[in-house]
């Protein structure tokens, strides 16, 4: 399948009445990208955090916040399965602090296919707060997705900023690389914009970008949020096509809750990487000093 469409959420942190709330806010935005002719639906990193609100006794606590979330994931994925499969449509999943066997936190993305399945992707480059703060650690295996729509990476934000992560994802066949982000402010919206059109240029390929958006001054967590969805792809031309000159297939109103569409054409991947105006991925390796880059497993979903 190589041309669909793919959704981009800015979607907003609410405080949330009960859980009913909640299923009825990702029901509508599902079926919104659904109805829309998404055959791919992106959510933002830390989107979970909005559950901590069900729980007035610790919504107001850091802490308190991360095992609230963590202990509702079950029934959040239950969900997401449900939606993907009444709707198919593939689902990432707004990333949210998981507690693992030992006892420690990792930021956990997860995808959920039209056929139930599900796979993960933990966030692995830590900001400050998160290590610090927030006591979150890193994941460790960069995973890419084969699934009938394509191969597809996920970035966690931070993950966006550094090229090795996302070079060893395209060199496993990654054509699409996923970047859930939460930034307070429009200094890290615009790090993690900038690092996705870096990936797009460096590995040509699309990136989507989701942001959370709002206020919610009740989450010690993710109380700002600024930003924009943007899709982008390397800006570049072939006899027959051409990307953008800026490379944005599309951005969203700055903070507004929407969805921001794209239509992708993964043919158009292969044949730039082949013979585009600039080979930026067969010329990586004529870097001065390029190093070994991190192991990836391919996780089949097809």
């Amino acid at each position: 399948m190589s041309q669909w469409r793919v959704a981009a959420a800015q979607y907003p942190i609410d405080a949330l009445a009960d859980w009913e709330a909640y299923a009825a806010k990702l029901t509508r935005w599902v079926g919104q990208a659904a109805q829309a002719g998404a055959a791919l639906a992106v959510f933002p990193e830390y989107g979970g955090m909005e559950l901590a609100s069900l729980d007035p006794a610790t919504m107001g606590d850091l802490q308190g916040s991360i095992e609230t979330v963590s202990a509702l994931l079950p029934r959040v994925d239950a969900l997401h399965a449900d939606l993907a499969r009444t709707h198919a449509i593939w689902i990432l999943a707004a990333s949210a602090p998981r507690k693992r066997a030992d006892g420690r936190f990792v930021n956990t993305a997860r995808l959920f296919s039209p056929t139930g399945g599900v796979a993960y992707q933990d966030k692995l480059l830590m900001t400050c707060f998160e290590n610090e703060d927030w006591g979150i650690v890193a994941g460790d295996r960069l995973n890419v997705f084969a699934t009938p729509l394509g191969r597809l990476a996920v970035l966690i934000c931070y993950d966006s900023e550094f090229p090795l992560l996302a070079r060893a994802a395209v060199e496993a066949g990654a054509q699409v690389l996923l970047v859930p982000s939460c930034t307070e402010t429009m200094r890290g919206y615009w790090r993690v914009r900038l690092g996705s059109q870096a990936r797009a240029l460096e590995g040509q390929c699309y990136a989507v970008h989701s942001p959370t958006v709002g206020e919610a001054a009740w989450s010690p967590a993710v109380d700002h949020n600024r930003g924009a969805a943007g899709i982008y792809g390397p800006p570049d031309r072939h006899d027959g096509f051409a990307m953008p000159e800026d490379g944005v297939l599309a951005i969203g109103e700055e903070s507004a809750a929407q969805w921001v569409y794209a239509d992708l054409d993964l043919d158009h991947v292969a044949t730039l990487r082949a013979d585009g105006g600039v080979l930026n991925m067969r010329d990586w390796a004529l870097q001065a000093g390029a190093g070994p880059l991190p192991a990836v497993t391919v996780v089949d979903l097809t």
